[in-house]
């Protein structure tokens, strides 16, 4: 399938500088490092190098056509086989985009796919668990939920050997001795962190002040946040202006008064924002509407993964959102389906961890959402289909 964003970058020019100053002349690449009134402000000598590393890092990640770099041998197709995908939520844009790729993936392969809703709930997902083990599939998916609360019927499905592959169910891709899992497919979390602090400091030519938003209650979430906060630390000329904790369940109510808060305490201090998912943002463009803020004039926001539409949209109109480092869902969803191929004809997992992208307005699609290009192809090779 090719890529959702084969087009051609938009090399742009002409931004002002104040009133007075225009930029003369343009910077190839993304719209991440080109010349932006932020890059008008020189380079700290002490960040020379960080900035450097820091472009370099940004430009290649947010290649529009980044070719595959999973794997291409493996076992041939094996054949009639039922597959189980236990979705945390349908309602979760993550978790759906994963099942659009499980349902084409299980097409091209000739399988059956079962789709069981846990509407978001543990008791709901206790018992789309419980209904998947009813059917004694050949394979079950852990759609982003943490299989701990499941352990039982984790532990059932280990009993009858039904091999279990997650998506984002635990922090760390590849294999997992307990729970035991044959594969775990998610990016790595210190990868998205790095980026995704990496592009504010090549945008900001390594000036800005900066605000984390993170929700401290989640391990994964703190830790994300914990690696931004240091990677933005090596170039001493980017402030940590605020480290903000606001639980993910909080967000719609806490982050419109939180951000009204900010741009009163901060002021211009405040250049850049860094989240640890996309919805912070979502729930803050209000208050910054509100506040006579534009997205020239507001802090410039970057979020730390999930890539939704909805922040996709954001970041294709310009609106209050700059980036996002997407998982690519729907190859995911197509690498669980060879994973659990590669269990069945009793090999081990690939190994493969899917690559780091940086979605921003040069390189987004009225598709909303991102996958590198050629895995299809690659993986109906490895199939032999």
């Amino acid at each position: 399938m090719a890529s959702p964003f084969r087009r051609p970058l938009v090399a742009g020019c002409a931004l002002a500088l104040g009133a007075a100053l225009a930029l003369t002349g343009c910077e190839r690449g993304s719209d991440a490092i080109r010349a932006t009134a932020e890059n008008t402000v020189a380079v700290p000598a002490e960040c020379a190098d960080v900035v450097a590393n820091a472009k370099a890092a940004v430009e290649k990640a947010s290649a529009a056509d980044q070719p595959w770099d999973g794997p291409t041998t493996g076992p041939k197709a094996t054949t009639g086989k039922t597959i189980v995908y236990v979705a945390q939520s349908m309602q979760n844009p993550g978790v759906a985009g994963v099942a659009a790729g499980l349902t084409d993936a299980s097409a091209a392969i000739g399988w059956t796919l079962k789709v069981i809703d846990g509407q978001g709930t543990p008791s709901g997902i206790l018992s789309a668990f419980n209904q998947a083990l009813t059917l004694k599939p050949d394979g079950i998916i852990l759609g982003g939920f943490d299989p701990k609360t499941t352990d039982s019927q984790v532990r059932q499905a280990n009993a009858a050997k039904i091999p279990l592959v997650g998506w984002q169910a635990l922090a760390t891709p590849g294999p997992s001795d307990e729970p035991k899992l044959f594969s775990n497919i998610t990016t790595k979390v210190e990868d998205v962190a790095k980026i995704s602090a990496q592009f504010v400091i090549a945008r900001s030519n390594g000036v800005a002040g900066v605000v984390i938003f993170t929700d401290s209650s989640i391990p994964f979430a703190e830790g994300k946040s914990q690696m931004i906060q240091k990677e933005l630390q090596t170039c001493s000329s980017v402030e940590v202006l605020k480290y903000a904790n606001i639980p993910l369940a909080d967000v719609a109510n806490r982050m419109p008064t939180e951000t009204s808060a900010l741009l009163s305490s901060l002021g211009d201090k405040w250049t850049y924002s860094v989240a640890i998912n996309d919805v912070y943002f979502e729930n803050a463009t209000a208050a910054f509407r509100q506040s006579g803020r534009t997205s020239a004039t507001a802090p410039i926001n970057v979020g730390a993964g999930d890539g939704d539409a909805a922040a996709l949209t954001r970041i294709r109109n310009d609106d209050f959102q700059a980036a996002t480092v997407p998982s690519p869902l729907r190859s995911e969803g197509w690498q669980i389906v060879d994973e659990l191929n590669r269990a069945f004809a009793g090999e081990k997992a690939s190994g493969y961890v899917p690559q780091i992208h940086v979605s921003t307005k040069d390189n987004a699609s009225a598709e909303n959402y991102w996958d590198p290009s050629g895995y299809q192809e690659a993986y109906k090779a490895i199939w032999g289909k």
